[in-house]
């Protein structure tokens, strides 16, 4: 399973799921142009030292990602969908792809998703944080794929 994140803008909230994703040894891609340069003190500040037992790769473009993504089904979290994540199937391979905190991801990229799923919120609630979202979403999917419960590679 790997999380994927389109073109995020927001250092803190990219460092934070970056962490998530070493802790729960899951893989990471970062879809590029980001906001902020991945040397950003607030984004080696959220992601600790976990980059040293991450496995991220970085993709120049969107096209780039998808090419380097094979077979794996595309599971993108939305606002726009009405698939509970709490009603989904998920399997082992699947790529789970957020967007950016500001802007979501183009219609393109909604297009191109094999799975548009949301996690349900509160009457007149708009969206949550996208660490928040990925930190749900991988919970939930990991769970029902029998690989939750491996400890972070370093107790902190």
């Amino acid at each position: 399973m790997r999380i994927a994140l389109y073109q995020p803008d927001i250092p803190q909230n990219t460092g934070t799921i970056l962490r998530l994703a070493a802790c729960m040894g899951v893989a990471a891609d970062i879809i590029e142009p980001a906001g902020f340069q991945l040397g950003d003190a607030r984004f080696r500040r959220a992601l600790m030292d976990y980059g040293a037992v991450l496995e991220m790769a970085r993709h120049a473009s969107w096209q780039a990602f998808l090419e380097a993504q094979g077979n794996a089904r595309l599971v993108l979290l939305t606002t726009a969908a009405t698939a509970s994540v709490w009603e989904t199937a998920f399997t082992p391979g699947d790529i789970l792809l957020l967007g950016r905190e500001s802007a979501g991801v183009p219609e393109a990229v909604h297009d191109r998703a094999d799975l548009r799923v949301t996690i349900p919120m509160a009457a007149g609630a708009r969206s949550l944080n996208v660490a928040v979202a990925a930190a749900m979403a991988l919970g939930e999917a990991l769970r029902q794929t029998g690989a939750i419960g491996q400890s972070c590679p370093d107790k902190q």
